[in-house]
């Protein structure tokens, strides 16, 4: 009887260990990306925490099932949503703001403290044009701090101390409303 050829299998489990820690090492992985928010408080107990606002005092952005982005019933491009969002907020109540110049919306809330963006979006909204709205919000507060960081401190907002920022975040605080959808 003849003895069937075998394959020497002692060094496989070596080569395989080898060629995981090979694509351990390599393989890169996807960066996490999101929106970097910081949910309210719940409401104690025994407190009134529905308080009515001056409807001058919210900026209506609705995203539709079409991809289009409103503003108080307006059809606005992208491009535009920074500086009405910065019109807005940085206005005073009495339409001196900065970055008016070609805005189609007329809302101004009475100062930057009590102004509030109300983002409401169709369940058939592109996550990518959700992600593209926060973000022209987003830049309009950092560059309306920005400003205020120059006016008041005379420096940069990468130079301002911890309670420098916190004076900043109080003047400017960010402050969006996501509605459910209808």
């Amino acid at each position: 009887m003849r003895a069937a050829p075998q394959v020497n299998a002692g060094s496989m489990a070596d080569i395989a260990f080898l060629l995981l820690i090979f694509f351990l090492v390599t393989t890169t992985m996807a960066k996490d990306e999101g929106i970097s928010r910081k949910l309210p408080r719940n409401c104690p107990p025994g407190t009134e925490c529905n308080v009515k606002k001056n409807e001058r005092n919210i900026l209506r952005i609705v995203l539709n099932s079409k991809q289009e982005i409103m503003v108080e019933d307006k059809l606005i491009a992208i491009e535009e949503l920074k500086d009405i969002a910065k019109n807005f907020l940085d206005n005073n109540g009495d339409n001196s703001c900065t970055y008016c110049k070609g805005t189609k919306v007329t809302t101004l809330s009475d100062n930057p403290k009590e102004a509030i963006i109300s983002l409401q979006n169709d369940r058939q909204t592109s996550y990518e044009l959700f992600i593209k709205v926060q973000d022209e919000l987003t830049k309009a507060y950092s560059e309306l701090r920005k400003v205020f960081a120059l006016n008041k401190f005379s420096k940069p907002v990468k130079d301002l101390t911890p309670e420098e920022i916190k004076i900043i975040r109080n003047a400017y605080p960010f402050v969006i409303s996501e509605a459910e959808t209808k």
